[in-house]
C-alpha cells in the first residue's frame, strides 16, 4: 500500500498577497516620514519650526519615523509623527504583521480535504512552500540585522568606534545589547548618543519574530516529508520469502538421488 498522496493545505495565497502590498505601503511611507525628518531638528533648534512656548528638547520616533520637538505648551513633529501619515503607516503595519502571521501559522497545519479554505498539495510541495517562507524570512533578518549590528561584533570596548580612525581619542561603550542592536556611546566631549537610530533597532529585533513560525512550518513539514519518504521505501522494497525456490529443490533432490544411488 503506497503512503504518497495528496494532502490538505489551508489557501493562504491572498493573505500572502495583503501582505505584501501592506509592506509596500509601510516601505513607501516610512520613506516619506524619513525625508520629512531631514533637518527638522535643526529648524526646531533654531527656531524655523514655532511651537507653543519654549523648545525644551528634541527626539526621535521609532516608528512611524518622525523627529518631535518637545515645547512647554505641546508638541511638533515631522509628518511621520502625524495623523496624515501616521494612521494609515500603523494601519498597513497591523495588516501586514496579521496577514504575515496567520499566512506562516497556517502553514504548520495539515487540515483534512473537502473545505473550499483548503487545497490538495503533496509533502514535496508543503516541504517547497514553507522552505521558502522561511528562507525569505531568515534572509530578511539577517541581512536587516547585519546592517544595523555588524560593530556591536567588535567587542565591548570597541563597539562605539569599529569602522572609524578615532586615533587617539576613540568614543568609549557605555551599554551594549544584541536584542534590540544597541550601544550607548560616549564621546571625548561628554556627550551621549545611541550607535543606531531607535526605529532600526526596534525593526531589526521585529523582523526576528516571523522568523519562528517559519522555522517552525519548515520543520513540520520536513518531517512529515520524511516520514512519507521511508514508507514509500519500505513499500516498494523487494519482497523476501522464506520457501525454497524451484532451483533450491531441484539442487535438493538431485543431492538425495546421488546418495541413494551410493
Amino acid at each position: 500500500m503506497s503512503h504518497t498522496g495528496m494532502h490538505g493545505g489551508y489557501r493562504t495565497d491572498g493573505l500572502w498577497v495583503t501582505a505584501g502590498v501592506s509592506f509596500g505601503l509601510v516601505v513607501v511611507g516610512s520613506g516619506l516620514a524619513l525625508v520629512g525628518m531631514m533637518e527638522f531638528d535643526e529648524r526646531c533648534m533654531q527656531g524655523v519650526t514655532q511651537g507653543p512656548g519654549r523648545l525644551l528638547r528634541v527626539r526621535d520616533q521609532a516608528f512611524p519615523p518622525a523627529t518631535i520637538c518637545e515645547f512647554d505648551g505641546g508638541e511638533v513633529s515631522s509628518i511621520g509623527g502625524r495623523a496624515v501619515l501616521g494612521a494609515p503607516l500603523w494601519a498597513s503595519l497591523l495588516i501586514m504583521i496579521t496577514c504575515l502571521l496567520v499566512a506562516l501559522i497556517a502553514e504548520c497545519f495539515e487540515p483534512r480535504l473537502g473545505s473550499d479554505l483548503v487545497v490538495p498539495m503533496s509533502r514535496a510541495e508543503k516541504l517547497r512552500r514553507t522552505g521558502t517562507a522561511f528562507f525569505v524570512t531568515g534572509s530578511v533578518f539577517l541581512m536587516f540585522y547585519a546592517l544595523v549590528g555588524w560593530r556591536l561584533f567588535a567587542g565591548p570596548s570597541s563597539v562605539c568606534s569599529a569602522g572609524a580612525d578615532w586615533g587617539q581619542n576613540p568614543p568609549r561603550t557605555l551599554t551594549y545589547s544584541f536584542f534590540p542592536p544597541q550601544a550607548t556611546c560616549q564621546y571625548t566631549s561628554g556627550l551621549t548618543e545611541q550607535l543606531n537610530p531607535d526605529w532600526m533597532a526596534s525593526l531589526a529585533t521585529e523582523l526576528a519574530v516571523p522568523v519562528l513560525p517559519a522555522g517552525i512550518g519548515f520543520v513540520l513539514a520536513w518531517r512529515r516529508w520524511s516520514v512519507e519518504r521511508r514508507a514509500t521505501r519500505q513499500d516498494t522494497a523487494p519482497e523476501t520469502s522464506d520457501t525454497p525456490g524451484r532451483d533450491d529443490t531441484t539442487r535438493l533432490r538431485s543431492g538425495g538421488s546421488s546418495r541413494w544411488r551410493r
